[in-house]
């Protein structure tokens, strides 16, 4: 075992966070399909973290884009309760509660990209194996890549200012936020939303699609969790409202 992966696994273990499998690579095809391996061999915890991947990919099987020296990792997580699109969603808002991350004014743009007011500087890719287990996978921009053929503004994490925290520290952090992800933390704001998305389809009786007008999940209960903590600190009775007006 090398250096960095012993200093991974400290880093992890002190989190209380540290899975059966810990792999760092130079590069690879794609983590998500050394995780997948993995899976198959029957562990249930594990994390694969490569600087490179040949054949890396993101939603709908598009390629992602993965030059030396970013991050590319893919885990395994277990839900308690039944998979759906949420997932990728809260992976997101975890990502940014990391506390380094916090200063930086992060996004999400739904259904699974890390954003900026600059561009897009990482992705995430969730792959079902079962109902209550997926493959998490999380690419991030350390360092903005040379795309010229991007429909959207690409960044990184060192454009948009983060400072003084090493690679090892980041993947465990990461790994952590993936980990404490769960569909049941967010529930009482998915179950209101899809309450008035199903009243406003009743009375539109189909004349139009309803996905036309849902609103980004992403800012939409980022905004919630935000105003929720505010909340928690100045008046635990204060009813929350909500404005999508509001920048993050």
């Amino acid at each position: 075992m090398d250096l960095e992966t012993r200093q991974l696994q400290q880093l992890l273990s002190a989190k209380n966070q540290l899975p059966e499998v810990v792999l760092l690579k130079a590069t690879t095809t794609s983590t998500n399909d050394d995780i997948r391996e993995i899976a198959q061999k029957g562990i249930t915890t594990g994390l694969v973290c490569s600087a490179q991947q040949t054949q890396g990919r993101g939603q709908h099987q598009r390629q992602w884009i993965s030059p030396e020296g970013n991050i590319y990792l893919s885990t395994l997580v277990q839900t308690r309760t039944p998979l759906d699109g949420r997932l990728a969603l809260e992976v997101a808002l975890n990502i940014l509660q990391i506390p380094q991350l916090q200063a930086l004014n992060l996004q999400v743009k739904w259904p699974n990209d890390l954003y900026s007011a600059q561009g897009k500087w990482g992705g995430i890719l969730v792959e079902p194996l079962s109902q209550h287990q997926a493959i998490v996978g999380v690419g991030i921009n350390l360092k903005t890549p040379p795309v010229t053929d991007s429909d959207q503004p690409i960044t990184s994490l060192e454009d948009l200012g983060l400072e003084q925290m090493s690679r090892l520290e980041l993947i465990s952090e990461l790994y952590v936020a993936i980990q404490n992800a769960d569909q049941t933390e967010y529930n009482d704001v998915y179950d209101w939303m899809d309450e008035v998305f199903s009243d406003v389809e009743d009375k539109l009786e189909g004349k139009m699609d309803i996905d036309d007008l849902r609103m980004d999940y992403g800012d939409y209960v980022q905004n919630y969790w935000e105003k929720g903590e505010e909340s928690d600190d100045e008046d635990d009775d204060e009813e929350e409202d909500f404005d999508d007006e509001d920048e993050y």
